[in-house]
């Protein structure tokens, strides 16, 4: 399949083993087109790519403490194309973070944790059929 036919994701997050085993899993267990980005800035930098789908880690500041976090980026990443699904992952099992999040207008909000790669494909995956579904929808709506 060439790449202008897979999904794109790009996956941002500061913990460097955390984004390589993400991306593998992504790679080994789908046909996609990962990009990976360690902060915030570089994930901005780079949206003219088009991402169908973003999976963005909450802090982001491991790597540089003035770093944009994930909601900031999340607020810029809205900012520039509010049609972008963006999932936000944390290693924070607390309502109140995930609310804040979803005020923000992600996705949704996933725990890392063991399961964090399979509840990623069911959203990825419930992300395109809703697409597909909007798209039929609107094909039908322009020919009443």
């Amino acid at each position: 399949m060439k790449d202008e036919h897979k999904i794109k994701i790009f996956l941002v997050d500061d913990d460097a083993v955390f984004l390589k085993l993400l991306e593998i899993e992504f790679l080994q267990h789908g046909d996609f087109a990962i990009e990976t980005y360690p902060t915030g800035e570089l994930c901005m930098d780079n949206l003219s790519h088009n991402p169908d789908v973003i999976i963005l880690d909450y802090h982001l500041d491991g790597i540089d403490k003035n770093a944009m976090n994930g909601i900031e980026t999340l607020d810029h990443i809205k900012e520039v194309n509010p049609d972008i699904p963006v999932v936000m992952l944390s290693q924070q099992d607390k309502i109140e973070v995930a609310v804040n999040c979803m005020h923000h207008s992600a996705t949704d909000y996933i725990v890392k944790s063991e399961t964090a790669f399979m509840r990623l494909q069911k959203i990825i995956t419930t992300i395109f059929k809703f697409k597909k579904i909007e798209k039929q929808l609107n094909w039908y709506m322009e020919r009443m």
